[in-house]
């Protein structure tokens, strides 16, 4: 299989999303328009897209002008049934190729934080593994309305489309379900001032929530991961599908 992932700023590892890309021996092609504009040039080439977080919102088209065109290629490999996933500024870029609203600023969530499922959520194929509710990271402050069509999977009280899936396989997590224990101390070393300006006292409660909060993140992070990753189809597959 071919994933292409994109980047939206620097320092973003895979995490848990990278333990199961590699266990199905996946090919992966970088692409970093944060950095240089580039982008798939279509999807025929790819199975899969992935599109990671970042700082900027979904409407930062004057300081990331290559936002437009990455909405519209998550249409694009949607349209092809491809595999598609949008990780936090993913999911607010998904929801804006799909004209939903993108909501600048409404939705404040940091560190590992609550989620419940919907009824629909409880049986789809991204999040039937991970029970009722579970604990995941957080680190937003944008969301968005859900886009026509979709259907909500999960949400909390902060912000209620923490994750939606459009047709078959396209999804989009408000939530970081790759930020496993290793990305998480990642993080709390490389954005130490930007933390303790988004939440004050963080830092200090790190190694308790670490102790309280890490290993059923961790476990649910895989399980989604995992779940995503068999949603992906190769070109043989799609085209059987299709004939089927």
């Amino acid at each position: 299989m071919r994933v292409a992932i994109i980047e939206n700023m620097k320092n973003t590892p895979l995490g848990a999303l990278g333990i199961a890309l590699e266990e199905a021996e996946t090919q992966i092609e970088w692409f970093r328009p944060w950095s240089d504009g580039a982008l798939p040039k279509d999807a025929k080439s790819y199975d899969a897209l992935v599109v990671l977080g970042g700082e900027q919102s979904a409407r930062d088209d004057d300081t990331h002008p290559y936002l437009p065109e990455l909405a519209r290629l998550m249409r694009r490999f949607e349209g092809e049934d491809k595999a598609v996933l949008g990780i936090c500024l993913g999911s607010q870029i998904l929801a804006r190729a799909y004209e939903a609203e993108n909501l600048l600023g409404t939705a404040h969530e940091f560190g590992w934080k609550t989620i419940g499922l919907t009824d629909e959520g409880r049986t789809d194929p991204l999040l039937a593994d991970v029970g009722a509710e579970f604990t995941i990271f957080q680190w937003h402050s944008d969301t968005f309305s859900l886009p026509a069509g979709a259907t909500r999977l999960a949400a909390n009280g902060v912000t209620r489309n923490q994750a939606f899936r459009i047709g078959r396989a396209t999804y989009g997590t408000q939530f970081h379900f790759e930020a496993n224990a290793a990305v998480v101390d990642r993080w709390r070393g490389e954005f130490e001032e930007t933390i303790e300006r988004k939440e004050p006292g963080w830092l200090e409660k790190y190694p308790e929530l670490v102790t309280r909060h890490a290993a059923a993140a961790e476990t649910a992070g895989l399980a989604i991961a995992r779940a995503w990753v068999k949603t992906i189809r190769t070109q043989a597959e799609l085209l059987q599908a299709a004939e089927a």
